[in-house]
C-alpha cells in the first residue's frame, strides 16, 4: 500500500515523462462527448486529424474550463472543433466544441496517465526509469518510517527530497522555447 501511495503522489505532483502517451479517439459527426481512459490524470496537448485520403492534417485545440463550456449557447453546433473540456470524473470524459462536422477523423491527445499499481511479488519491478529508483527507495523508506521508526523519518525525508530534486531535473523536455512579442499592435 505504501508503494502505491507514493506512486499516486508522484502522479499528482506533475508531469512524469515516462507516464505520457498518445491517445486517439475516432470522431463521430455531431457527437460532442467521448469517454477517456480512467487512468488519465491530465490532457497535455490536444488536436484533431483530418484525413482527406491522401494525407493527414492536424489542427491544435486548446483546453477550456467547465465554466467556459457552460457559457457556449449552442452546444450542438457543428464545425471544426477548436476547444476541449476535460471532465476529470472517476470515469473521465472530454467534450469538444463545436461538435465534429464529419470532416475530422480523430481526436488525439497526449496525456499524463496514472502510474501502474506496484505489485512487488515474484520479482516484479515498479514502473520507473532507472534515475527514479533512488528517490523511490528513500520515499518508500520515509513513508514506512512514519509508522515503524518515527525517529528516522526526518533524516529519510531529507534524503528523499534531495534524490527527488536530482531525478526531476532529468525529467524535463529539452526542446527550446521561444517567446516573441508582437509589437505591431502597440504602435499607432
Amino acid at each position: 500500500m505504501a508503494t502505491n501511495l507514493l506512486m499516486g503522489r508522484w502522479s499528482a505532483d506533475g508531469v512524469n515523462l515516462w507516464q505520457v502517451d498518445l491517445q486517439c479517439i475516432p470522431l463521430v459527426q455531431g457527437q460532442t462527448t467521448y469517454q477517456v481512459p480512467y487512468n488519465t490524470i491530465v490532457m497535455l496537448d490536444m488536436y484533431y486529424t483530418i484525413n482527406n485520403g491522401q494525407q493527414e492534417i492536424d489542427r491544435i485545440m486548446t483546453p477550456i474550463s467547465r465554466t467556459e463550456y457552460a457559457n457556449y449557447p449552442n452546444k450542438r453546433q457543428q464545425g471544426a472543433p477548436t476547444v476541449a473540456w476535460f471532465d476529470r470524473l472517476l470515469s473521465p470524459t472530454v467534450t469538444l466544441w463545436p461538435a465534429p462536422n464529419g470532416q475530422q477523423a480523430f481526436f488525439k491527445y497526449y496525456r499524463l496517465r496514472q502510474t501502474q499499481d506496484s505489485n512487488l511479488q515474484n520479482g516484479q519491478n515498479v514502473e520507473l526509469p532507472l534515475y527514479f529508483l533512488e528517490p523511490y527507495a528513500f520515499g518508500l523508506a520515509h513513508r514506512l518510517a512514519l509508522t515503524w521508526a518515527a525517529d528516522k523519518a526526518p533524516a529519510l525525508k531529507v534524503e528523499y527530497n534531495e534524490s527527488w530534486d536530482i531525478a526531476t531535473r532529468q525529467n524535463r523536455e529539452t526542446a527550446n522555447t521561444y517567446v516573441s512579442p508582437m509589437l505591431n499592435g502597440y504602435f499607432r
